[in-house]
């Protein structure tokens, strides 16, 4: 999981990245089977870089002690031949960033945003903490330095990372490297999701709290929101639909080892929301129609759709506000709002809108649609597209 302003470990240690399709025909991979035993260097790096994440990262504060209970019970799924390589450990970083990863000798670093974020729920502390120590068992660093020296000697193109002062077929092959590190990076991502569901699953956390973090994620601005074929992280429309039988799979054996779900280490399922991508049509010389294609699992009662809106003054410098709130120059919110039982298994949300010069004399500009459970906290975010002006 990474969000822009985190400081990264090392050049390959990207972890904890909530956001990839199987690699390509003919492809290489490194499994965690192929990182010979001799390889110490994904250790040395561990060590050396331990000291100075230890110095910025606390114990495990009162506050959040979910998470070390949590992390403890999923470290019980771990298999114990591996456990004897890694000297696990859970750590606070106090820097209000919604960031985690973790270093290869087993020490996982939760930064305070997330932590807060995740609060005393059982289960997202389970859909963060399960995903890193999936990267720590399976050596994920040690496999993404191999594949990109694996690229670099011979088994594809020299990375050149955007020199472009080189002639014009290495500028290309340095593209196709940059784009196979890429996939494998977001491969790695998946396969760490996947292995993260099923140890959940195994633990009592049901997981269902995987894309119910993503989406609390995307709604703090945290990841990607388009496809890339460089990018290291699948972005979150691609992490729900890659990894759709792993929930399916997973959830049926959360099922089968805890039939009563209440029961359960972390209890009832969330209330899930995966809202895709908005279209927008005329409809009129002076409407247009908003429609936000929805889906709901675990709800009992109603959510409301919110289209967030921006005045003259300016978008909101704070982001979506709750329900019933007005801006501080005393502007009356301007967001349009519809309720929904979500019932059916694909729900169309519709709005009607002014037209752009309409929306012009009313100097209102919408800009995001937001999905709010009864209580009024948000479950899912959809970008819309730019509407016409």
């Amino acid at each position: 999981m990474e969000s822009g302003a985190a400081k990264p470990v090392c050049s390959l240690t990207l972890f904890l990245c909530l956001l990839c399709p199987a690699p390509a025909a003919g492809q290489h991979t490194v499994d965690a089977a192929e990182v010979p035993s001799q390889f110490k260097l994904d250790m040395e790096t561990a060590a050396r870089l331990r000291p100075e994440l230890m110095a910025e990262s606390v114990a495990v504060p009162a506050r959040f002690a979910t998470g070390s209970v949590v992390f403890d019970r999923l470290l019980e799924q771990v298999a114990l031949p591996s456990r004897t390589k890694f000297a696990w450990q859970l750590r606070i970083v106090e820097n209000d960033r919604l960031n985690a990863y973790s270093l290869p000798d087993g020490t996982v670093y939760v930064e305070s945003g997330l932590a807060r974020l995740a609060t005393s729920s059982a289960g997202l502390w389970a859909a963060i903490l399960s995903h890193e120590m999936a990267h720590i068992v399976h050596r994920d660093w040690a496999r993404l330095y191999l594949y990109q020296k694996y690229l670099e000697n011979g088994g594809g193109s020299a990375i050149a990372m955007g020199d472009r002062s080189l002639p014009s077929a290495s500028w290309e092959t340095s593209e196709k490297a940059n784009a196979d590190m890429g996939r494998f990076g977001r491969q790695t991502e998946l396969d760490a999701d996947r292995e993260g569901l099923t140890m959940m699953a195994r633990a009592g956390y049901h997981p269902d709290f995987v894309p119910a973090l993503h989406h609390l994620l995307h709604v703090h601005g945290v990841g990607t929101n388009r496809a890339s074929l460089y990018a290291m992280h699948p972005c979150w429309e691609e992490r729900d639909r890659e990894l759709n039988h792993a929930y399916v799979t997973a959830s049926i054996e959360f099922a089968r080892r805890w039939p009563e779900w209440y029961a359960s280490p972390g209890g009832n399922p969330p209330v899930l929301v995966f809202a895709d991508e908005p279209a927008v049509r005329k409809t009129g010389s002076g409407e247009w129609t908003i429609q936000i294609p929805m889906r709901c699992q675990n709800l009992a009662g109603a959510v409301e759709v919110v289209l967030s809106a921006s005045s003259a003054h300016g978008k909101r410098a704070s982001g979506f506000r709750p329900p019933d709130t007005q801006d501080g120059d005393g502007d009356v919110d301007d967001d349009t709002r519809q309720l929904t039982g979500c019932t059916s298994p694909k729900t169309t949300i519709t709005f009607t809108l002014a037209g752009p010069s309409v929306r012009s004399n009313l100097g209102v500009q919408w800009t995001d649609v937001y999905v709010l459970d009864a209580w009024g906290s948000v479950l899912a975010r959809a970008d819309l597209p730019k509407l016409p002006r």
